[in-house]
């Protein structure tokens, strides 16, 4: 049975250090550090003290950045240096993102020159560029080299590179030509020019967005991808690995959004209540402000639901449809936003289809709902009904759909026009459509 979090706290509480030392020291770096990142502060830095130094080392480079920097602050700067001398230039870099700056500067400090260097080229980059998670440290062969030149380059530097299945193929300006993989250089003929082997590569620039880079690198399933600067020239490799952090981190950033919060740095029950409230309060505002045009909307046709009382069941059902319907073209026209399948350009053509799509599960909707109303009640409420589905579904969808390139034309992150925000908006606008129809066939 796997050691969790909780038995590891468990015995640390209970002052029993050498058995959780034990289980800590029988475990592979990756599953110490996730018990780890579980473990509050205090815990955490006792359990970090009870592994090997040499062990303590790859558990650190697998914890993430948020726990590595609270260690940092809760050891001192000399308690981690091998750790941090051990982590790869972009995993340095995020962490030092963390730390505050006084600290940060302690340990960049420690550095050798030539991970100095190689950090300071990260840290270069924009923040949300894939600049900042490539690796600068990589091992690349020349187009004239011959196979077994490239191979004696890969045994002579691969020690040092993050990666060394997909090989860049570069000239002597060091501007990217192709890749060829371990295997071309393994089995090809040894005499033969690396130029046969080498094949177009798949590649990004250094100041691309790291979601996008990072879902194009995961979505074709590659080892691992060349980043060039401006000039084409190669400065670093974005690995499969770190590419699939950045896709499950946005992935989850997205998730809270979606649910009207902001995503913790923490794990849950480390989180104090004050962080939590503050993820969490200010989408309640403006989730509480955008909701008083709904209850506008229910003011202006008071008269009418007096008149009519039997609309006010269908408000919920109406509501729901087009919130959802929203949320759904949003998060489609999202995702395809980051895998660069649209752009801003393109919002007339996404409203044009989005508006299509509305009116196909309009008209799907609204036959059903017509049919059931005309049942309960009469022929005139079902129609109203009908007609307000495919109006609700036509309006929710084309909004929804163009929300997120609006977000990107202004510079603001599309995540933001999340589910809830949408839900609201559609809340609005459905209650005005669905009175202005009942008013029309009515005759109210």
């Amino acid at each position: 049975m796997p050691v969790t979090t909780r038995d590891i706290a468990e015995l640390i509480d209970a002052a029993r250090l050498t058995d959780a030392a034990r289980q800590l020291a029988a475990m592979a770096p990756q599953e110490a550090a996730s018990v780890l990142d579980g473990l509050d502060t205090r815990r955490g830095t006792i359990a970090f003290r009870l592994l090997p130094k040499d062990d303590a080392v790859h558990v650190f480079d697998d914890m993430s950045s948020n726990t590595q920097a609270r260690l940092i602050e809760s050891l001192g700067t000399s308690e981690v240096v091998d750790a941090f001398d051990n982590l790869d230039p972009d995993d340095r870099a995020e962490l030092l993102d963390e730390l505050p700056a006084t600290v940060a500067k302690r340990l960049i400090r420690t550095l050798s020159d030539v991970e100095r260097e190689a950090t300071s080229v990260v840290l270069g980059f924009g923040k949300n560029s894939v600049g900042r998670r490539m690796s600068p440290e990589f091992v690349h062969v020349y187009r004239d080299d011959t196979v077994a030149q490239g191979m004696a380059r890969v045994i002579e530097r691969g020690h040092d590179a993050e990666t060394i299945y997909t090989i860049p193929v570069v000239d002597h300006e060091r501007r990217l030509h192709g890749v060829v993989s371990l295997r071309d250089l393994l089995l090809g003929d040894p005499e033969a020019s690396v130029e046969e082997y080498r094949r177009t590569p798949v590649y990004t620039h250094a100041t691309t967005s790291a979601e996008l880079a990072a879902h194009r690198c995961v979505d074709l399933s590659l080892p691992a991808m060349p980043v060039v600067d401006n000039e084409d020239r190669l400065i670093g490799m974005l690995t499969l690995d770190d590419a699939a952090d950045v896709v499950a981190a946005a992935r989850d950033e997205d998730a809270a959004r979606a649910g009207a919060h902001e995503m913790l740095k923490t794990p849950y029950l480390q989180s104090s209540v004050f962080t939590i409230t503050r993820a969490r309060v200010v989408w309640l505002f403006v989730l509480a402000i955008s909701a008083i045009l709904t209850v506008n909307v229910l003011e202006v046709f008071e008269g009418t639901l007096e008149q009519k009382v039997a609309l006010a069941l269908f408000i919920p059902l109406l509501t729901g449809i087009g919130g959802n319907t929203g949320s759904q073209a949003a998060t489609t026209v999202t995702r395809a936003l980051a895998m660069d399948e649209v752009r801003a350009r393109d919002v007339l053509r996404v409203a044009g289809k989005e508006a299509r799509v509305g009116v196909m599960m309009g008209a799907a909707l609204g036959v059903v709902g017509f049919a059931v109303a005309s049942v309960v009640y009469d022929t005139a409420i079902g129609t109203v009904i009908g007609a307000t589905i495919v109006s609700i579904c036509v309006v929710a969808a084309t909004v929804g759909g163009m929300m997120p390139l609006v977000a990107k034309m202004v510079r603001v992150d599309p995540a933001v026009f999340s589910t809830p925000f949408i839900s609201t908006f559609c809340d609005a606008t459905g209650l005005l459509i669905y009175f202005t129809i009942a008013k029309t066939v009515l005759g109210i």
